[in-house]
């Protein structure tokens, strides 16, 4: 069942990142942005969306994304050199929003967000259209700083829950919101032959203390896994193999991000 929003005059509403997952498993696909351009991020983008994807995560560039394996880490430094600013980042939001109102949540570092101020953060995110962040590196023994501004303008600060206990997992999936990230695998995102963690373990774990959805990422590449773990959860994250794709291709990816992603949709529905 999903967890339905209430606004300040009491009415009850669905959130646009709840309706990602409001139809079956979700396929939420990842690419950072400015690489290898702004104008190129908005297409594949747009891409990404009518191949299928019910939730698209922007990478916000920066110098030491610790929770990246190298893929991503060298779609940041591309992404660098081209100049790209968080104020970049909304401006290219705001032009999705022209069009789109695919879920869109930023994947970001908490350095870039505190230096542009958590209150002018949050009121920005609000303002383009970003519905969800995520911060990888923030503990969530000190999420309540970041989210008690994010909350004031409608933006879920996404939960990240690693395979660890189950007190610690259940003790974060209960202030969860927006969605759950369940990484699928201790170590950095890239993708893996084989992800040996028992998923469906930890999800049910999950679901006994919240009914946020449940969405599994790090390592997952191919329909093989992409069908295997959208029966055990509410939906995958997939980051590296769409970077790769750009890396490869640059400004001509487009064709192989649309039979990329659409394969991948596909999977998660069978």
């Amino acid at each position: 069942m999903l967890q339905l929003s209430q606004d300040i005059g009491g009415k009850i509403f669905m959130s646009r990142i709840q309706k990602a997952f409001e139809n079956g498993p979700a396929f939420i696909s990842f690419l950072t942005a400015g690489d290898p351009s702004l104008e190129k991020t908005i297409e594949y983008m747009k891409t990404m969306e009518k191949a299928g994807a019910s939730l698209i995560e922007i990478g916000i560039p920066f110098s030491d994304p610790i929770a990246e394996g190298p893929v991503i880490q060298e779609a940041s430094v591309r992404a660098l050199k081209n100049k790209v600013s968080v104020n970049d980042v909304f401006e290219l939001v705001k032009t999705m929003r022209k069009d789109s109102e695919i879920p869109l949540c930023l994947m970001g570092y908490l350095n870039p967000v505190f230096h542009y101020g958590y209150e002018a953060f949050f009121q920005k995110c609000q303002e383009v259209g970003v519905d969800g962040v995520i911060i990888p590196d923030l503990p969530f023994e000190e999420k309540h700083e970041v989210e008690d501004i994010a909350v004031k303008y409608g933006i879920d600060v996404v939960s990240l829950i690693a395979p660890t206990s189950k007190e610690r997992i259940k003790m974060i999936a209960k202030e969860a919101k927006g969605f759950i990230y369940l990484v699928s695998s201790m170590g950095v995102t890239g993708t893996r032959t084989t992800i040996d963690t028992d998923i469906e373990s930890i999800v049910k774990d999950i679901k006994t203390v919240t009914d946020i959805p449940v969405a599994v990422g790090f390592g997952i590449h191919d329909t093989t896994q992409a069908h295997d773990i959208s029966q055990k959860s509410d939906g995958i994250i997939v980051g590296s193999a769409i970077v790769k794709i750009i890396a490869k291709k640059a400004d001509q990816a487009q064709d192989d991000i649309y039979q990329y992603v659409h394969s991948m949709v596909e999977a998660t529905k069978k």
